[in-house]
């Protein structure tokens, strides 16, 4: 094994921090497909809802300290250029700026965390957050930052040995994870309730069950055998199948021993 050590020396406000990297040559299998799995809705007026019923609101670190950061800009723009107080102004803004970096960095770690303690399997919408950012509730879609979030997840799971996968966005809020029936809702109906089957729940969390449902049939593929194809089991949406080490009775006559 042979170990190829690097580092970088960045500047974040007026603090420094050194990050050390050690590659080494060493292959590690990933995750299994096993165990319980969950789906991971997220938005804005909840910041997650999983298939289990487990909701989170959404912090709003930027939100919270918008008031104290416009202050500091104000004064910040009343400095002369390049002088000293123009120096401590502008540190003063990007020491908040790093302030509310890191603790919403750690508000998606121990989420990442508590997702894992929860399952074995997690799945996510394959969303892409740059096209939301830029609509009217662009400045609440950054601050919540969900694209950090899906890869702060993905590596924690990853370092902890949970399956991750990302499964199609399209439609997730206009299925009923029961009877897989299509619901049309607008965004002001805040409850999910079938007519088909009479299912009734919150729409965010209905929207993780559906997301866990295609998670489900993602990997239960054909192909692949045995443990994935078991956690289907008992899931709304879902049928048993058939393993493929079943054995099955054989076509034709058989031949009779000698005796």
């Amino acid at each position: 094994m042979t170990l190829v050590p690097n580092s970088i020396v960045i500047r974040k406000a007026d603090r420094w921090y050194a990050i050390i990297n050690i590659q080494c040559h060493v292959s590690i299998p990933n995750p299994m497909r096993h165990g319980h799995p969950i789906g991971v809705d997220v938005g804005l007026e909840k910041f997650l809802a999983t298939s289990d019923g487990v909701i989170v609101k959404p912090p709003k670190f930027f939100k919270n300290l918008q008031s104290r950061l416009k202050v500091l800009q104000r004064r910040l723009s009343r400095k002369r250029k390049r002088s000293k107080k123009y120096e401590k102004a502008r540190i003063k803004v990007a020491r908040l700026h790093h302030t509310i970096d890191n603790t919403r960095k750690d508000f998606h770690f121990k989420q990442a965390h508590a997702l894992c303690d929860a399952s074995d399997m997690v799945f996510m919408e394959d969303l892409d957050y740059r096209i939301m950012a830029k609509g009217m509730l662009g400045k609440h879609t950054l601050d919540a930052a969900f694209a950090q979030f899906r890869a702060i997840t993905k590596y924690v799971c990853w370092k902890r040995g949970k399956f991750f996968a990302e499964v199609n966005a399209r439609g997730t809020s206009q299925e009923c994870p029961e009877c897989g029936a299509e619901v049309r809702k607008d965004l002001s109906a805040r409850v999910h309730n079938c007519p088909n089957c009479g299912y009734i729940t919150d729409r965010d969390v209905a929207s993780g069950q559906v997301i866990r449902n295609r998670g489900i049939a993602l990997i239960s593929t054909v192909g692949q055998t045995g443990i994935e194809s078991a956690c289907a089991v008992g899931l709304p949406g879902t049928e048993e199948t058939q393993s493929r080490s079943e054995a099955k009775p054989r076509k034709g006559k058989t031949r009779k021993t000698r005796k």
